[in-house]
């Protein structure tokens, strides 16, 4: 009788210590699914909901460190941009980077390569008038309907005296020229391919500031021609379907080569409010 008792406590006893295995198992299997989400995090890369007091925070947070910028960047879309503090999302990284490495290691270069290259806001001062500025807002994903209902890809910069080819169109960054000319949405433009792998596409220009050539490597400031309202026609040079502003969109690619947009309006007010939000 003695013994049918002590087998029944070690029958119990092992059930208890197995349903706390169990319980262990199933709550740190869950951790390693919920501690990164890669989902989310490319859907908040592509929107970047992020404001110039947030960036700034992850920077001083950084230190400037471009790395450690990009992994808080990350982290705080991975949590649909919920978590502000750079001491949480710091705590949160080990088990991202552990749990959920490649993912993680995937879009922080995605958020490097967009961030690494800015340098010069894209518009400068109108000659002889140094009182006129330009505007722009948020305007990531809203409605466009010219060649069939789309999202806006970019951030467009409006001039505040509309008059197309005096405001100065400047490269934000170091790169290569990969296309140039004629577009039916763009009118002219030209793309630049930054040293990180980022796509810089300038759109409705007026005209060229010189005859561009596919692989020509340009500097950042590098005076890329006026701001104009071409575009939206077949026909190329076609201006007058929309008011005088220049069209900035960012342009990255995935493991598998295939191109995806960025919202450009919080590197955009990056860069305008390093300037002090004055053309330059």
């Amino acid at each position: 009788m003695k013994k049918v008792r002590l087998w029944q406590c070690l029958f119990l006893l092992g059930m208890a210590v197995l349903q706390v295995l169990l319980t262990e198992e199933i709550s740190e299997s869950a951790h390693r699914r919920n501690c990164f989400s890669y989902e989310k995090a490319f859907d908040n890369l592509r929107n970047h909901n992020l404001t110039k007091d947030q960036s700034d925070t992850f920077f001083d947070a950084a230190e400037s460190d471009i790395d450690k910028f990009s992994e808080l960047l990350t982290m705080y879309f991975a949590s649909e941009c919920q978590i502000t503090d750079p001491r949480t999302l710091k705590e949160q990284l080990s088990d991202a980077k552990k749990y959920r490495g490649d993912e993680f290691s995937e879009i922080k270069e995605y958020v490097k390569c967009a961030w690494s290259d800015l340098l010069c806001f894209p518009v400068g001062k109108i000659v002889g008038k140094p009182d006129d500025t330009v505007g722009f807002e948020n305007s990531w994903m809203q409605s466009r309907t010219f060649g069939g209902d789309r999202g806006h890809e970019g951030c467009d910069i409006m001039a505040s005296e509309n008059v197309r080819g005096i405001y100065p169109v400047y490269s934000m960054t170091d790169g290569v020229v990969e296309n140039i000319g004629w577009l039916r949405l763009g009118g002219y433009r030209i793309g630049i391919r930054s040293p990180s792998g980022a796509y810089f596409y300038y759109a409705h220009l007026e005209e060229y500031a010189k005859d561009f050539q596919i692989g020509e490597q340009i500097s950042a400031g590098t005076f890329l021609g006026f701001m104009g309202d071409t575009g939206y026609s077949d026909v190329e040079g076609t201006t007058g379907n929309f008011v005088v502003h220049l069209h900035m969109g960012i342009y990255l690619n995935d493991k598998n080569g295939t191109e995806f947009s960025v919202n450009s309006y919080p590197m955009l007010s990056y860069l305008w409010e390093r300037q002090g939000g004055v053309l330059r």
